[in-house]
């Protein structure tokens, strides 16, 4: 995933709309970058307030295990068993081998 633009520009970029008086298109080719990308910023300012970057989440990494000592306990005490076997025996709903939550 690429990082994502600094929050100076991302400034620098939307003052030369709002306080400049620039149109989209020139900021767009002064600076490189996508007329989409100044509309997400802008919608983005408009709803929030703030230009800053999302979070930097990479998709499906929604870990279900939160206590990780509570897991490597359980994982020794349960390593004999499958995947699938061990996500039935855990006490909140975790996807097995394929998968499928349980």
């Amino acid at each position: 995933m690429p990082k994502p633009y600094s929050y100076d520009f991302r400034q620098k970029v939307l003052q030369a709309i709002e306080l400049d008086g620039f149109k989209k298109s020139q900021v767009s080719e002064m600076f490189n970058i996508s007329r989409n990308t100044i509309n997400l910023w802008l919608q983005r300012k408009a709803e929030t307030g703030d230009v800053q970057a999302l979070p930097n989440r990479p998709l499906g990494n929604n870990h279900k295990i939160l206590d990780w000592e509570e897991f490597r306990t359980f994982a020794k005490t349960h390593g004999d068993k499958t995947q699938v076997e061990m996500a039935q025996l855990w006490h909140s709903e975790i996807s097995d081998a394929f998968g499928k939550l349980r």
